[in-house]
């Protein structure tokens, strides 16, 4: 398997593989696991194979855990720091016990305690990318984002990014110091950002796209069957999209995906993950195992031609996907 392209994301001098590697499953959160059982050792394995393929961009958050996700990968750069471009997040209110509030906070103060923290945890000098996880509704961006800048003048931050922000916030944010990536949900099944404004915003500014969850947590796989398949602490269970009636639903659209993939010759997760690369975006497809790295490594070699692209989106046009991608609680954090 030859080693991946690079691309330039955004327009303010960072490069990274087209690819990324999503870390938040290595982990647990508040004590439960996300996408199965976390294994440090085999999260470990997985990111050094990921450097091998040349998937060198690591995300990863303070929430994850909280924490652990951070010196997990700490330990695995643990000497190779060079190699890698490590992106984080803050925002989501972490106390001085390690526990989450489940507020959201982005006071100044709370940017210079949140970015501290997060180098220790990386042990680091320096984060390459560094978001602002949700967006606080009670504090103005500009001041959000002017506690960042200052970041990056004291070189503790490279570049600095957004996630899940309306475009409304994006340009605020985008005069205030230039905005390197905003990072999204994006998928087959999930294409709000298209027709919200977003990536109109991001094309106009030179801003570039980083989407997560670009298999629909894991729906395009095709592992699971029934709403029944979760682990009972699984938080996809808490999700409108995989409960009841939505999931089969949305089960239908996956077959017709599964069909076009077979015609391809190869895995939906492969199909999935070379559409979203063909929206020029850096997908960060999370995975704790180096069977599905190799995979989704290798969509990035796969061309779709733009009759099997036109062909995918009329399966899933925006908004045909069942059931919210969020339970009330986190949609209310989204798009702000």
């Amino acid at each position: 398997m030859s080693t991946i392209k690079t691309t330039a994301l955004g327009s303010q001098g960072l490069t990274v593989p087209v690819q990324g590697l999503g870390c938040m499953g290595m982990t647990t959160l508040a004590g439960a696991d996300i996408y199965g059982k976390a294994d440090e050792a085999e999260g470990i394995a997985t990111i050094h194979r990921a450097l091998e393929l040349g998937i060198n961009f690591l995300d990863t958050a303070d929430l994850y855990g909280p924490m652990l996700n951070e010196r997990l990968i700490a330990k695995a750069i643990k000497g190779s720091r060079d190699k890698y471009i490590i992106a984080t997040k803050f925002g989501w209110e972490i106390d001085d016990n390690e526990q989450l509030t489940w507020a959201i906070n982005g006071q100044p103060g709370y940017v210079r305690k949140s970015i501290e923290r997060s180098l220790k945890n990386l042990d680091t000098d320096v984060i390459d990318l560094y978001y602002l996880h949700r967006v606080d509704p009670n504090t103005p961006i500009e001041d959000t984002v002017g506690a960042m800048a200052d970041l990056v003048k004291e070189g503790k931050v490279r570049y600095i990014g957004l996630s899940e922000a309306s475009a409304e916030t994006i340009r605020k944010a985008h005069a205030v110091h230039p905005i390197t990536a905003l990072q999204s949900e994006y998928s087959l099944f999930e294409r709000e950002p298209e027709v919200n404004g977003v990536l109109d915003t991001l094309r106009e500014l030179g801003i570039g796209f980083v989407p997560y969850s670009p298999l629909g947590r894991g729906f395009i796989t095709g592992e699971i069957k029934s709403p029944d398949d979760f682990a009972a602490d699984d938080f996809r269970r808490q999700i409108p999209r995989f409960q009841g009636e939505n999931f089969y639903k949305n089960m239908d659209l996956l077959k017709q995906i599964n069909q076009l993939a077979a015609e391809k010759d190869v895995t939906p997760s492969q199909l999935a993950l070379a559409w979203v690369l063909s929206k020029n975006a850096v997908a960060i497809p999370g995975t704790k195992r180096i069977k599905y790295l190799e995979q989704n490594a290798a969509a990035t070699d796969i061309e779709l031609s733009a009759a099997e692209l036109a062909s995918l989106e009329s399966i899933i046009p925006p908004g045909v996907t069942a059931g919210n991608r969020y339970d009330d609680f986190s949609m209310n954090g989204v798009n702000i």
